[in-house]
């Protein structure tokens, strides 16, 4: 882990509560259990909403989700360079565009093509996983793995280790080869009661002291609580709580 202690959290684990009437009030909240940045997954609907609560709250946004590759590149950037986002990271594809090596050298393009040009502003374009970029194989070889040897070395990786590991990644033999590359982990350990999705790869989720001590270039863990039927502040605040003292913030 780089210095500094840094906790993060995706701000879709509290989608449903961060309207325009909920925005200060969700930030304070995330503030007093000790989280130091949000990671949005939608900097342009509200950018100057956004930017006041992060001034208010004391909160930043550093990374952020934003789909350069099939949104508006230029908008994103601007909204980006506003909200003082260091780094914007591709969160999702269609799985059936990575199904054969055409489709991920297509992908691998773009993302590379829009890490140059985000070079030029002073911004890092990053990739986010989840399970079926490690599921899906070509030629034997996870679509993951060709996807980050295609990738510019400017593109950094934010891996997110519950989803490596349903796809069947061994976390734990993963992050030690992909080393400097990942900057950021999206991590959780409490999920929701009932969540019983089987982990294929190695269950790093009960063992992310040890998932942490690997992430040697990490600059933060950002938990995501994604699947919920209720409230989600008791899982939020276990996980920060349990984070909290793993990174000593």
């Amino acid at each position: 882990m780089t210095a500094g202690n840094p906790l993060g959290i995706q701000l879709y684990s509290v989608r449903e509560d961060i309207g325009p009437d909920k925005l200060d009030g969700t930030f304070d909240r995330l503030a007093a259990l000790g989280f130091t940045h949000v990671e949005p997954y939608d900097i342009l609907s509200d950018t100057d909403g956004l930017e006041a609560a992060l001034r208010r709250s004391g909160l930043k946004a550093t990374a952020t989700h934003a789909n350069v590759v099939d949104l508006d590149e230029r908008a994103i950037l601007d909204a980006a360079a506003r909200l003082g986002v260091e780094t914007v990271i591709v969160p999702w594809i269609e799985a059936d565009r990575i199904a054969d090596r055409a489709g991920v050298e297509k992908l691998a393009e773009a993302v590379n093509a829009s890490a140059a040009r985000a070079a030029g502003r002073g911004i890092r374009i990053g990739y986010h996983n989840h399970d079926f970029e490690f599921s899906q194989r070509i030629d034997g070889t996870p679509a993951y793995e060709l996807l980050v040897d295609l990738f510019d070395p400017a593109v950094v990786l934010e891996l997110d280790v519950y989803w490596a590991g349903v796809g069947g990644a061994d976390v734990f033999e993963l992050l030690p080869r992909l080393g400097e590359r990942v900057r950021y982990l999206h991590v959780v350990r409490d999920r929701e009661p009932g969540n019983d999705r089987p982990v294929l790869g190695v269950d790093a989720t009960g063992r992310m002291d040890e998932v942490l001590a690997l992430g040697t270039s990490v600059e933060m863990p950002v938990i995501e609580v994604v699947a919920h039927h209720s409230d989600v502040f008791p899982l939020i605040e276990s996980n920060a709580a349990y984070f909290r003292e793993l990174v000593g913030a």
